[in-house]
């Protein structure tokens, strides 16, 4: 979660902090209509913030600051519809809980659930899919607090420029108040992963992508060494881990035993490659079968920063390969796994995956580890490829390259400027990715 200690802000990283003037807490769209009208009057920003899962300044204001915690309703099941609607303030773990509950489940998840549903979408969060998109590219209809205290409701028959842009808004229109989401049938997903060479998984990466419904997989820096991860739908039964080796797994291996590895690597850099080598063989070949979110998703409680990168998936085994070049050729040390997964074209204005088949390439690095040129080196690789950064990951890019990239960009541009013309939903972040 994020922190608000004597005034100031800090996101889950610590990489970022702000000092709001204030901090409201609204109860509902009417209240957070009020607070956006009261900070209109004293001449104050406004942002939102979830649980603070993005790397970057996206959410920082010294005007004010909306925590939506006591906006966590449910609003409607609506099963003949196939939609859920719900607050923005809900956490994505309540709303798959809810799901599964009533019988339902979101088509696809990434790979945590402690944020908002409206944090999540307004960033871009995705998972990987063959088919399937990002959360935000579920989104079925939405309600927004305008800048003049308008709440206004939007879809594709209903205020539908606003609904184009403001699915996928970097909250710059507005504030979301309310989501309704697409869901279907609860399903399970039978997960197979596997470890594989960085030769064959990158030789066979269209198969593996093409021949499964959601694939992904993390290369080692420092190895040959691949985890890959294939989940696809199951007429079942259910085949969960045994309680005990998902915890070992997923919770003291992946979680206590690789923090550890992390601060031993921080502290002494010249371990890293044999801690790689290691990390790289610690997750053995495993099958089962279960609730998809709970596939989907697994704990991360091991602090890091992270750059990820969009490029066309046409170029995905390029860059990949050209990734791990810059790698050996170079001095860093790099503890934690490079991450690839991959998205459908969709039709979000924003969305990282517009108009294009996606390749999604992640790089981290342990909270508090010296960068020496990583990022800057990676991100000259991947813009190199038209590559898109994720809004909510670390990155450097300005409104003069992303409108370059981006075949919408103008389009939001203009609507920001009709509903937002005095950006009061503005701060530095978005003044350098979108422009004055």
């Amino acid at each position: 979660m994020p922190q608000t200690q004597h005034g100031l802000w800090s996101n889950w990283a610590g990489n970022q902090t702000a000092r709001p003037r204030r901090v409201v807490t609204p109860g509902s769209a009417a209240e957070l209509a009020e607070a956006i009208s009261a900070a209109a009057a004293d001449d104050l920003t406004v942002k939102a913030v979830g649980t603070g899962h993005s790397f970057t300044s996206i959410a920082a204001t010294d005007g004010v600051l909306v925590r939506p915690d006591r906006m966590t309703g449910i609003r409607e099941i609506d099963h003949e519809g196939g939609t859920v609607t719900v607050e923005s303030g809900l956490p994505l773990e309540q709303l798959n809980r809810l799901l599964e509950q009533a019988g339902l489940a979101l088509t696809n998840m990434g790979d945590i659930m402690v944020q908002t549903v409206a944090g999540a979408t307004s960033t871009g969060t995705h998972g990987t899919g063959r088919a399937s998109g990002s959360l935000a590219a579920q989104i079925k209809a939405l309600e927004i607090v305008l800048a003049d205290g308008t709440i206004a409701q939007c879809s594709p028959t209903e205020n539908a420029e606003l609904f184009q842009g403001a699915r996928l808004g970097l909250g710059a229109l507005g504030v979301v108040s309310a989501i309704t989401f697409g869901v279907e049938p609860a399903f399970l997903l039978a997960a197979h992963e596997a470890p594989m060479s960085f030769d064959e998984v990158s030789g066979r990466f269209d198969e593996l992508a093409d021949g499964n419904e959601h694939f992904e997989f993390y290369w080692f820096p420092h190895t040959e060494g691949c985890t890959t991860k294939r989940n696809n739908r199951s007429e079942g039964p259910a085949a969960p881990l045994p309680n005990f080796r998902r915890w070992l797994d997923d919770d003291f291996v992946s979680n206590t035993v690789w923090e550890g590895a992390c601060r031993v690597g921080r502290a002494l850099p010249g371990t890293i490659p044999t801690i790689a080598k290691i990390a790289s063989k610690a997750w053995s070949e495993r099958t089962y079968t279960d609730t998809s979110y709970k596939v989907f998703t697994s704990p991360r409680r091991v602090r890091f920063v992270e750059m990820e990168y969009a490029v066309p998936r046409e170029a995905a085994t390029t860059v990949l390969r050209e990734l791990k070049r810059l790698v050996e050729r170079s001095d860093w040390r790099i503890t934690f796994p490079v991450e690839v997964r991959v998205a459908p074209a969709d039709d979000l204005w924003l969305s990282t995956a517009s108009g294009r088949d996606t390749a999604y390439i992640a790089v981290h690095l342990y909270r508090g580890t010296a960068d020496q040129g990583y990022f800057t080196e990676v991100e000259k690789l991947m813009t190199a490829h038209q590559g898109r950064p994720h809004w909510g990951k670390l990155h450097t890019r300005d409104a003069e390259y992303l409108a370059a990239v981006y075949p919408h960009f103008a389009d939001f541009t203009a609507l920001r400027d009709r509903v937002d013309p005095d950006r009061r939903f503005g701060n530095d972040y978005l003044r350098r990715v979108l422009g004055d």
